[in-house]
C-alpha cells in the first residue's frame, strides 16, 4: 500500500547524506523506535545511534548507520542532524570492531559517573549499532 510522500533531510557535520521524498521514516529516538508517515503530528526528538530506513516505496528501502542527533518533523518535512550517516557499505566490519574494543577499554578505565565515561560508552553504542547493521 503507497503512502503519500514527504521530504526528508539528513544533514551531517560533512553535508547532507540524504535529500530526498520517501513514504515513511523508520529510526530510535531516546524513547524508542519511530516511523514516521506524511501527516504525522509535529516531532522533535533525540536519536540514538540505529539503522535508519528511508522507504521510497516498499521495495526501495534507503539504509543508513545514524549516529546521535536529533529529529524534526513538521509541516511533511522532517530533518535529521546526525553526527553520521553511513550507507552500509561504507562501514568497515574490522574498523567498526577495534574502535567499539577501545571505547569499551577506555569506558573501564575512566571514574564513574565521570564525562569521559560518558563519551566512551556514547561511542561504544554508536559502534555497536553500526555493527548490527553489517549483520
Amino acid at each position: 500500500m503507497a503512502h503519500r510522500p514527504f521530504t526528508v533531510e539528513v544533514v551531517t557535520p560533512e553535508g547532507t547524506a540524504f535529500s530526498g521524498e520517501v513514504e515513511m521514516l523508520a529510526t530510535r529516538t531516546a524513547l524508542g523506535q519511530i516511523a514516521i508517515l506524511a501527516g504525522h503530528e509535529p516531532v522533535l526528538a533525540i536519536l540514538e545511534p540505529t539503522e535508519l530506513r528511508l522507504y521510497k516505496s516498499e521495495q526501495e528501502v534507503v539504509r543508513l548507520a545514524q549516529s546521535e542527533g536529533y529529529l524534526q518533523f513538521q509541516e511533511d518535512l522532517a530533518l535529521l542532524l546526525v553526527e553520521e550517516a553511513l550507507a552500509p557499505e561504507q562501514l568497515s566490519r574490522e574498523t567498526l570492531e577495534e574502535r567499539l574494543a577501545e571505547a569499551r577499554a577506555l569506558a573501564e578505565r575512566a571514574p564513574e559517573g565521570s564525562e569521559e565515561r560518558a563519551v566512551a560508552e556514547r561511542e561504544a553504542a554508536r559502534f555497536q549499532a553500526f555493527l548490527s547493521l553489517l549483520g
